[in-house]
């Protein structure tokens, strides 16, 4: 089938002139996402990380505040200021740590661990965590008596009160990477819905035909040809609307809908295509319904698309 040159004289008016720096295509249907790692973590895993340190300093904060009223009733002579600042330290520095169980439960949502590989770096993550969790808060609360207490904090003997805050500890950071783990794979399962959602919706696209713009389905789009200063979408209900744009600036936006380049002024959209005659020399007319449009054998990837 010959190509239309017949070059377009008609004024788009309202449309895109020379100078316009608008980006010559529409909407494409496709939702927007979590974007870039930082430091390694997704977007949707800094989500499902987020919500849990909110959770767990929630849960910390609620402990803390029920540990100095009960230290404040069964032994009121220690007043609220100590037990205030026992329990501040603490909650402070574990709001921090929980950094050691999330970097734990995103590796073991990415890599799924068998027991054996992970119980021993629960292990050395657990040991660290107390280890940070004791010293931090010792140093914490030394120097916060030192500002507004009488004497200095004594911590005890380590050899018993070391492995006392340890099973606390131990309990914490389990429901810390209990919790971690949950949300991150919540995150992972909204994540892959909406990633579905989005392939699932209908794609679309921008004509700007003169001074109207038509939001058209990608898939009603039969094939794009050059029109001189325009280029012309061949719609699957018969319209032919004009856009004031070359079809070379349209090609990589139409490309990431599928759409194909078979002939220096055609792009055609390969869900379309019902057929494929030879026309000799190695050339083929491209069956599109009614329509048809050009393959030239100057275009052999296009060929191999359509025919695979």
């Amino acid at each position: 089938m010959k190509n239309d040159a017949n070059v377009v004289t008609r004024t788009a008016a309202g449309g895109q002139g020379p100078g316009d720096q608008r980006p010559p295509a529409g909407t494409s249907g496709k939702y927007p996402g979590t974007s870039g790692a930082l430091f390694g973590i997704s977007g949707e895993e800094r989500q499902g990380l987020w919500r849990a340190w909110l959770l767990g300093a929630g849960l910390i904060s609620c402990v803390a505040v029920v540990n100095v009223l009960t230290v404040r009733h069964d032994a009121p002579r220690l007043g609220t200021l100590a037990p205030t600042i026992w329990e501040a330290s603490s909650a402070l520095v574990t709001m921090v740590i929980f950094a050691i169980p999330a970097a734990v439960a995103v590796w073991t949502t990415r890599v799924s661990p068998r027991w054996w590989r992970a119980a021993p770096v629960h292990l050395v993550a657990v040991v660290l965590y107390s280890v940070l969790h004791v010293s931090a808060f010792v140093a914490l609360r030394k120097l916060a008596y030192l500002a507004v207490m009488d004497g200095p904090y004594r911590f005890g003997p380590l050899s018993t009160e070391f492995p006392y805050e340890f099973r606390k500890d131990l309990l914490a950071y389990g429901l810390a990477s209990i919790i971690y783990y949950l949300s991150l794979r919540r995150s992972a399962r909204e994540a892959a819905a909406h990633a579905q959602t989005a392939t699932t919706a209908v794609a679309s696209f921008d004509i700007r035909d003169g001074a109207r713009l038509l939001r058209v389905p990608v898939s009603e789009i039969l094939a794009v040809r050059s029109a001189g200063n325009y280029a012309e979408f061949l719609l699957a209900d018969g319209r032919r609307p004009l856009m004031r744009s070359s079809l070379g600036a349209l090609e990589a936006g139409m490309a990431e809908h599928g759409f194909l380049r078979t002939h220096r002024s055609w792009l055609v959209n390969p869900t379309r295509v019902t057929g494929l005659r030879p026309e000799g020399s190695g050339d083929y007319a491209v069956e599109l319904g009614a329509v048809e449009a050009p393959l030239s054998r100057r275009f052999p990837q296009a060929l191999a698309a359509l025919r695979g």
